[in-house]
């Protein structure tokens, strides 16, 4: 393994990379999975096992699973009155970590007051619960993510166990020019109606690319002819330190964020986090013939959760069923990878490359523009940290992941495309709580500069 792989790949304490990582707050659990003195849940995060847990008044912990007694599993512990009890010696901890209980020791040799358990901070919000790893005292805010920050009864946030490292997870969603083929290979142009998102996705599937380094991180944009003077983009983004937006959505309205937060260097969780739309997805926009994109009509499926490490948001299918890949429907073309559910298309190509992708073994081509720029913006990040301590872009200055969304649009050929981008994103429909955050950045760029406009890093 090459070094520019071992900084970017490892996760766990002391790397390059799990050190960097440790800087953000990261979406780890969602809310309903913990009950208030509801049992503990084992949570893998960044190559460290944890345990989380809700306590009595609804508060959460999380914590490592070692006991500081004699390091057994906290995973074993009761919960109870705001706090959770090793079942060895019956020591007793609350969601900060303090030792409240010592009931194996005698009152006149107590010293509960000067154990305290290692525990992580956490927040709450959307149906999300956050964790932060870093070692300031004070944590940084909460990063603006759009659909993060919008009302919580307006947000969906789901979870996939995606078993590979973080990079290649998240680069197939940076990536697309392989949608014209893993997904939509199989795809007649002639029996793509005017106007259906895959139009012209099916007439051109070699898009060509303008990519560039943004304050949140990279950002592309991919142009295909649509004709009549038009051009047809899709603009999507990598921000700092795991995230992506896709565009697969109509940009005014497509708001959503996907984190692939590393689990430990070989499993990545994917949570995906989106507002109330009323754009329709692919099972509801038929072909001319009346039939859909094969492959896009089954949900995936999940295997029932577990309490082992790995053991939650697992699909059913993986590489021990092939990726219950069907290649009947693959050699008549009925579904051009012979996989079911594109999600899981995306998850059985990246799965496939290995634990961590042979970067030494890759050719990459002007259509992988993105890919590049994206490690070498991460990698740059990440070693400035390491070296000298630059706090990493988004961690003090959360407000720059507002000026990211992703998504397809039509523009006149004879605009250039950062001024395409900048005049989608600025009549875009906003989640009302990004709102405020929004007019708070622009008057603090007007009182810096009158001529600062509100527009991404070129």
């Amino acid at each position: 393994m090459n070094k520019d792989t071992e900084d970017m790949c490892r996760v766990g304490p002391g790397t390059v990379m799990g050190n960097f990582m440790r800087q953000y707050w990261m979406p780890a659990v969602m809310s309903s999975e913990l009950e208030a003195d509801g049992a503990p849940m084992r949570l893998m995060l960044l190559g460290e096992k944890l345990i989380a847990f809700r306590d009595s008044q609804g508060r959460v912990g999380v914590m490592d699973h070692r006991c500081p007694h004699r390091c057994a599993s906290l995973f074993l512990g009761r919960n109870e009155e705001n706090g959770l009890r090793c079942i060895y010696h019956g020591w007793k901890f609350d969601v900060e970590g303090n030792c409240i209980d010592m009931p194996s020791v005698p009152d006149d040799q107590n010293f509960k007051d000067k154990v305290k358990a290692k525990v992580y901070k956490t927040r709450e919000a959307n149906g999300l619960i956050w964790v932060y790893m870093g070692d300031r005292k004070e944590p940084p805010p909460l990063p603006l993510i759009e659909p993060a920050i919008a009302p919580d009864a307006e947000v969906t946030v789901s979870m996939v166990l995606r078993d590979c490292n973080f990079v290649q997870s998240l680069e197939g969603d940076i990536d697309t020019s392989h949608f014209g083929f893993l997904h939509a290979g199989n795809l007649d142009p002639d029996n793509v109606p005017e106007g259906h998102p895959l139009d012209h996705t099916a007439k051109e599937r070699a898009p060509r690319y303008n990519v560039r380094d943004a304050g949140w991180g990279t950002s592309y944009g991919a142009y295909r002819d649509a004709g009549k003077g038009k051009t047809y983009w899709r603009f999507a983004n990598f921000m700092l330190p795991f995230w992506t937006q896709t565009p697969q959505g109509e940009f005014d309205k497509n708001v959503h964020a996907r984190a692939w937060v590393p689990l430990d260097d070989t499993h990545t969780m994917m949570v995906f986090i989106s507002w109330r739309s009323d754009m329709p997805n692919l099972r509801q926009l038929p072909l001319k013939d009346g039939t859909f994109l094969g492959g896009s009509l089954k949900p995936a499926e999940y295997q029932p959760i577990s309490t082992e490490w790995l053991g939650r948001w697992r699909l059913k299918a993986n590489e021990s069923n092939d990726w219950t890949i069907d290649r009947q429907a693959q050699k008549d073309n009925t579904i051009y990878s012979g996989i079911e559910n594109i999600h899981l298309q995306d998850q059985a190509v990246t799965e496939s490359m290995g634990g961590i992708t042979d970067h030494d073994f890759e050719h990459l081509s002007p259509a992988d523009q993105m890919i590049a720029r994206s490690r070498r913006r991460l990698l740059k990040a990440a070693r400035a940290f390491a070296e000298n301590g630059t706090v990493p872009p988004g961690v003090d200055d959360p407000e720059v992941f507002l000026g990211a969304r992703s998504g397809y649009f039509l523009a006149d050929q004879e605009v250039e495309w950062l001024d395409a981008y900048n005049e989608q994103i600025n009549r875009a429909r906003r989640a009302p709580n990004a709102i405020a955050a929004l007019e708070a950045k622009r008057a603090d760029a007007e009182k810096a500069t009158p001529a600062q406009a509100f527009a991404p890093a070129k």
